[in-house]
């Protein structure tokens, strides 16, 4: 494995009298480099005087409202807290689906969404970053403020940090488990400080991108509950109205303090934005036929296909319209749990991957419009390991050949294929070959072990659009001897035991990043298979996989990253802990036309909450410029 030398970052005078108005003069430690952004590699795209991001319309109106269904997927939900384990936060809080991070809370960096991994101040107007990232120092803007008008300090970034560490969701707690600290060194200074022996190359942009909480709201309000009252944040919208499990919204803060800083400028145009809550997508899309809410990104390609044929789209007042989606499609697959004695075996899991018939389902149930997923990075040509492994890959390969299958030498696993005709015989009798192997035998039509027990596996689910795609997979499992069941159960009880592990084989997708890092370590690293909450729902436990891992977060530039990214895909495909679903490049979108957009898309995200703006807005802005020119 290779040793970690920190990346180069753009040294950055601070110049100008308003950025020495905003706190007082700091000194700059030798051995470090103070930037007014940050990125992995070093790399930022915007200078320090930029005065908006490419692609937003700086002068886009204000105004109206934008309602939509929940990006997350969830139908319900119980509390306003989306940074702990329990309960099922509101829309908004957290967000998904390639939104920015939060419409309620701010952070002392943002992300640019035209850039792989870049942030820019926000509560933070500089970061300081030590040359052998042991530690980096933010430093506030004065003016940052809490809805009520208190200002947010560096003291609130410690408490936040201090508190998703000890309190938060796993996944804050496995990001976070190599920043050793954080400490105000003065009432707008803040410095976290990682693990002398860990790998840091992405700690600087974790802290950058957490939450910041009122300290002072939680003195009185224990933070791992959770909490139907809205909380204290700074960002810009705050809870307006909600009905729980039926809607929430949210309304723009017209004092919000930062509204008019470079990263903003542009950004957050509807005075209001609301999420709507149906028992399933289906109730949802007749919901949205009838004009009860704006926009719907459209999942069910045979909805798309097929149904988008009502009165409202086909007189022009509902528009579709396919966007790109530049990122890894991400991971998205039926997932074995592999702590499960039925499926430890490798072998077993590969036959019933044999038993899906993708181009069948394709054909006739999807319309054509996905394609297979066959990485873990499916999207990404520099992360997807194809054919046989490069020279590069071979690096990180060669010190575990003894130990890992000689095929995975000469090409990368692909997903079985077959014509489509619903006549999967050939891949079936492959995939009994493998059940023998592993110790099970038909009899009388069932599949049994040695110990006589039954082949029984369950499909968790909560949506029951998604039996139609399931119910021919769990026939040809019949096939092979195996008793699969589907079952369905509510979103909150799906949520419970995904978590805790309860089940045998479900459905997930998760997104994956344009520079890869120690998120990895939540989806398939050993440390977190048995941590309740976390994304390793497969159970991998991999020494291969956990150096892999570290070799990808570890890695001084973009090509000692692609090269372990693609061994990392070809290990864990090696695997078998999926049968991998399928993806498009795209978002679908269908919405009501009342909305405008920049001429320019944000690059890695959708960019609808927060560059969109209403027609109406634009029209009435034009008026009062008329009028006030007259």
């Amino acid at each position: 494995m290779k040793s970690f030398v920190s990346g180069v970052f753009f040294l950055v005078a601070l110049t100008g009298a308003a950025l020495t108005a905003m706190a007082p003069a700091w000194a700059q430690s030798s051995d470090s480099t103070v930037t007014h952004g940050l990125s992995i590699f070093g790399d930022l795209k915007y200078a320090e005087d930029f005065q908006h991001f490419d692609y937003v319309n700086p002068t886009a109106p204000k105004g109206g409202r934008l309602s939509t269904m929940p990006l997350s997927g969830l139908t319900t939900f119980d509390s306003f807290n989306g940074f702990i384990l329990k309960g099922d936060s509101a829309e908004g809080v957290t967000l998904a689906g390639g939104e920015p991070a939060s419409l309620m809370f701010d952070s002392l960096m943002v992300r640019a969404g035209d850039e792989p991994d870049a942030v820019y101040g926000l509560v933070a107007f500089e970061a300081e970053l030590a040359d052998d990232r042991s530690w980096v120092t933010f430093r506030l803007r004065s003016e940052a403020r809490f809805y009520d008008g208190s200002s947010l300090t560096a003291e609130d970034a410690v408490f936040s940090f201090n508190i998703l560490k000890k309190e938060g969701h796993p996944i804050y707690r496995m990001n976070l488990r190599d920043v050793v600290s954080a400490e105000a060194l003065g009432p707008y200074e803040v410095r976290y400080t990682f693990e002398k022996q860990a790998v840091t190359r992405d700690l600087p942009l974790i802290v950058a991108e957490l939450p910041i909480f009122s300290r002072a709201y939680y003195e009185n309000r224990p933070f791992g509950d959770s909490s139907l009252e809205p909380p204290l944040a700074s960002g810009p919208y705050k809870v307006a109205r909600f009905k729980q499990g039926t809607f929430v919204e949210y309304e723009r803060d017209r004092d919000y303090w930062a509204k008019d800083l470079p990263v903003n400028v542009g950004r957050w145009n509807f005075d209001t934005i609301r999420f709507d809550y149906f028992r399933d997508r289906n109730i949802g899309f007749q919901a949205f036929s009838a004009n009860v809410y704006d926009m719907r990104e459209e999942f069910t390609s045979r909805i798309w296909a097929t149904q988008y044929n009502f009165p409202a789209m086909l007189d022009g007042r509902v528009i579709q319209r396919t966007i790109p989606d530049e990122n890894p499609s991400g991971v998205q697959g039926w997932f074995f749990n592999t702590r499960r004695p039925m499926l430890s075996d490798p072998r077993v899991r590969q036959a019933i991957d044999l038993a899906f018939d993708y181009e069948w389902t394709n054909k006739t149930l999807f319309y054509g419009i996905y394609d297979r997923t066959r990485s873990y990075f499916q999207g990404s040509s520099v992360l997807e390991a194809k054919a046989a492994p490069t020279p590069g890959e071979l690096t990180y390969l060669e010190t575990y050949r003894e130990i890992l299958p000689a095929k995975l030498f000469e090409r990368a696993y692909l997903p079985p294929v077959t014509d489509g005709s619903g006549r999967n015989r050939q891949n079936l009798r492959a995939a009994q070959t493998l059940l023998v192997a592993a110790g099970w035998t038909l009899l009388e039509g069932h599949l049994v072990n040695e110990q006589g027990d039954l082949f029984e596996v369950e499909f968790l689910n909560f949506e029951p659009s998604f039996e139609r795609i399931a119910g021919p997979f769990v026939q040809n499992l019949s096939l092979l001897g195996i008793e699969a069941k589907i079952r369905l159960v509510d979103p909150a009880q799906y949520q419970r035991r995904v978590e805790e592990f309860d089940f045998d084989i479900t459905s997930r997708r998760y997104s994956q990043s344009n520079t890869p890092g120690v998120e990895l370590r939540n989806y398939f690293g050993s440390v977190a298979a048995d941590l309740a909450g976390t994304q390793n729902l497969s159970g991998v436990k991999d020494p291969v996989v956990d150096a892999l891992i570290e070799a990808v977060m570890s890695a001084r530039c973009r090509q000692e990253l692609n090269d372990a990214a693609r061994a990392l895909d070809r290990v864990l495909r090696e695997g078998h802990y999926w049968v991998s679903h399928w993806s498009k490049a795209a978002h679908h979108l269908a919405f009501w036309d009342k909305f405008a957009w920049p001429d320019v898309k944000p690059k890695f995200q959708r960019g609808v909450f927060d560059t969109w703006w209403l027609k109406e807005a634009k029209a009435a802005a034009d008026s009062q410029a008329v009028d006030e020119d007259s």
